[in-house]
C-alpha cells in the first residue's frame, strides 16, 4: 500500500496513512496486512511506462506476438492479430472524422469486436462510453443526451434508429466497424491525465451520473489487481461478466491485457458453459458477481472450479453464508470491492485469509479513511477520477479536503468498518443508513438477519418516516417458493436474538422480487420511493 509506514507502540503495531484514520494490529497479525502483496513490492507504488493504459497495452503486447491473447466466437487472436486488428479499426474511425477527445458510445455482446473497438477508440486518443446493453431506450437517452457523443458503436436491437433519432448527425455503427479503411493514424499518443472512459454509475441512488477516468486512472487500477493477485502472462481467465462496467471491463478485460495473460471471452452468464470454458481452455482464474456463485453453488460440478487458482467475487456484496458453502467443498473465494468512480480499491489478500463478510485490504496505491462522524468511507489515490462529466456540483460534493494533506478525499457513499486485524468491512450505504429513535441501523446487517429464516428467499430493509421514531425499518420479503410469507411478528420473533430492538422491522411487505440494477444490486432506493407512495 502506497505510503505506509510502520511504527511500534508497546505491543502494538500501527499502519500510519498520513492524514487518515490508523488501524492498529496485534504483532501477530502485522506481516499479514503486507503479506497480500507480492515480494518484489516495496511499499512504492509506480505505475508501468509510460503511463498510460494504451501505452502499457501496447508495450506488453507487442512482445512475442503469436501468443495467444483473446478466445471467442470459437477462434483465439493472438496479440499480434489483436493489434493490428486495433489499429485497422483506429484508421477507420480515424477516416471517418473523429478526433482526439471524442466521445463514443460502445455497447453489445461480450465478442472480439467489442473488445477491438473498445481498444481501438482509447488507442486513437477517443473517450470510450460504455453503455449497459439492457438500458432501456429513456436510459440510453439520458446518457446520449449527457455526454453528447460523435459516435455510437452498438450491438443492441434498435438502438441504432434511437440514437440517429436523438442526433442524426451521429455516426452510427457496429462494434465490427464496418466502415472505410483510412490510413493508421497516430496511436497511443494520448498522456496519462487525457480522459479515456466516461463510466455512469449503477444508479443505486438515482439518476446515473458520467465519471470521467483517465489513462493514468485506468492504469493504476488495473495495475493495483495485477500486483495484489500475481496475475501474469501464464494466466488465462474465463470471462463472462459483461464488458461494459469496471468489474468485467475495467478489471477483466483491462487487466488481462495488462498482465499479457489470456482471457476466454463468453457473451452472458450460464453454468454448464462456464464449466466447459474452464476445463477445455485450462483458465486459471474466474470473475464473477454473487448471483453467479449463488447458481454455481447449486451446480453438481461445483468442485470443478477447484483448479482455478483464484475465483474474485464483486459488485455486490457476497453473503458469508455462500461464502461458507464454496470453502465447505475447498474453494475460497476472493472478494474485494471498487466503483465507477475508482476502479478497484479493497482486495481479500491473494495470500491468507479471504475472510467471510469482509472486503479485506486497500489495494497497493490506495489510502482509505473512514469519517469519524459517519463511518463513510474515504478514499483517494491514482485510480479514483477527478470528477464527474459536466457535473461541477457533484463533483465538489463528492470530494472533502484534508486538513494536511493537498490530496483530497472521495466520499463513497458506503459505510464501512475496519476491525482490529485490518479488514475492511462495508455496512451499507450512508443515503441508506435508517436513523431509528435516534439509533443507526446499517440495512446490510438487518438483511443477513432476516435472510436466514427459512421462508425467506430474499429480503431487503429499507426506512420509513415514522412520527414516533423519526424512520422506521420496514421488510420487503420475497417468500421461498411453495412457502408462506412469514408474519411481521413471526420475522421479529425469528431475529430478536440477532438483532437489538431498534433494528428489528416494524413492518413487513411480502414482493414477488427485490428492484434490482443489472449488476444485481438491490434498488434500495425504489424501495423507499414504494413506501413513500404508498
Amino acid at each position: 500500500m502506497d505510503h505506509i509506514s510502520i511504527a511500534e507502540e508497546g505491543a502494538a503495531v500501527k499502519w500510519e496513512v498520513p492524514g487518515a484514520t490508523v488501524a492498529t494490529v496485534s504483532p501477530d497479525r502485522a506481516q499479514h496486512w503486507s503479506a497480500h502483496l507480492p515480494p518484489e513490492h516495496d511499499g512504492c507504488f509506480d505505475l508501468p511506462a509510460p503511463g498510460t493504459l494504451v501505452g502499457a497495452w501496447t508495450d506488453r503486447l507487442t512482445y512475442d506476438p503469436d501468443r495467444p491473447l483473446l478466445h471467442a466466437d470459437g477462434a483465439w487472436t493472438t496479440r499480434g492479430e489483436f493489434l493490428e486488428r486495433t489499429s485497422t479499426v483506429a484508421g477507420r474511425l480515424a477516416a471517418s472524422g473523429l478526433v482526439v477527445g471524442d466521445r463514443v458510445l460502445v455497447s453489445g455482446p461480450s465478442s472480439l469486436d467489442l473488445a477491438a473497438a473498445h481498444v481501438a477508440c482509447l488507442r486513437l486518443g477517443l473517450v470510450v462510453v460504455p453503455v449497459n446493453g439492457t438500458y432501456t431506450g429513456e436510459e440510453l437517452a439520458h446518457i446520449a443526451s449527457d455526454c453528447r457523443p460523435t459516435a455510437a458503436l452498438v450491438d443492441n436491437d434498435g438502438w441504432a434508429d434511437l440514437l440517429l433519432g436523438l442526433d442524426d448527425g451521429l455516426i452510427v455503427g457496429t462494434t465490427a466497424v464496418d466502415l472505410p479503411d483510412g490510413p493508421t493514424p497516430v496511436l497511443d499518443g494520448a498522456a496519462p491525465d487525457d480522459p479515456a472512459t466516461i463510466g455512469y454509475t449503477s444508479g443505486t441512488t438515482g439518476a446515473p451520473k458520467g465519471a470521467v477516468l483517465t489513462q493514468a486512472n485506468l492504469l493504476a487500477g488495473a495495475e493495483s489487481v495485477r500486483l495484489a493477485w500475481r496475475w501474469t502472462e501464464a494466466d488465462r481467465l474465463l470471462l463472462c461478466l459483461p464488458l461494459f462496467h469496471m468489474h468485467g471491463l475495467g478489471v477483466g478485460l483491462h487487466g488481462a491485457l495488462l498482465a499479457g495473460g489470456s482471457a476466454v471471452l463468453q457473451s452472458g452468464f450460464a453454468p454448464d458453459r462456464v464449466l466447459d470454458g474452464i476445463a477445455e481452455h485450462d483458465c486459471t482464474m474466474f470473475f464473477g458477481v454473487p448471483t453467479m456463485y449463488h447458481r454455481l453453488a447449486e451446480h453438481d460440478r461445483v468442485t470443478d472450479l477447484g483448479r482455478l487458482r483464484l475465483c474474485v467475487a464483486g459488485s455486490a456484496p457476497l453473503s458469508p453464508a455462500l461464502h461458507a458453502r464454496f470453502a465447505a467443498v475447498g474453494i475460497s473465494v476472493l472478494e474485494r470491492y471498487g466503483m465507477t468512480e475508482t476502479v478497484m480499491l479493497v482486495s481479500n489478500p491473494f495470500e491468507g485469509e479471504r475472510r467471510a463478510g469482509s472486503v479485506g485490504f486497500p489495494l497497493p496505491g490506495v489510502e482509505l479513511h473512514l469519517d469519524p462522524a459517519t463511518s463513510e468511507i474515504l478514499v483517494r489515490g491514482p485510480s479514483v477520477f477527478g470528477g464527474y462529466w459536466e457535473r461541477p456540483d457533484a463533483t465538489v460534493e463528492a470530494f472533502v479536503a484534508d486538513e494536511v494533506d493537498a490530496a483530497a478525499w472521495f466520499r463513497t457513499g458506503d459505510l464501512g468498518s475496519v476491525d482490529d486485524d485490518g479488514y475492511v468491512t462495508i455496512t451499507g450505504r450512508a443515503k441508506e443508513l435508517i436513523i431509528s429513535g435516534g439509533l443507526n441501523v446499517f440495512p446490510a446487517e438487518v438483511d443477513e438477519a432476516l435472510a436466514a429464516h427459512p421462508a425467506v428467499a430474499e429480503v431487503a430493509v429499507a426506512g420509513s418516516v415514522s412520527e414516533e421514531w423519526g424512520e422506521e425499518v420496514v421488510a420487503f420479503v420475497v417468500a421461498v417458493e411453495g412457502l408462506s410469507c412469514p408474519t411481521i411478528d413471526e420475522l421479529r420473533e425469528f431475529a430478536k436474538d440477532r438483532l437489538a430492538p431498534h433494528k428489528l422491522p416494524r413492518r413487513m411487505l411480502c414482493i414477488d422480487a427485490l428492484p434490482r440494477n443489472s449488476l444485481g444490486k438491490v434498488l434500495r432506493h425504489e424501495l423507499r420511493e414504494a413506501l413513500c407512495d404508498d
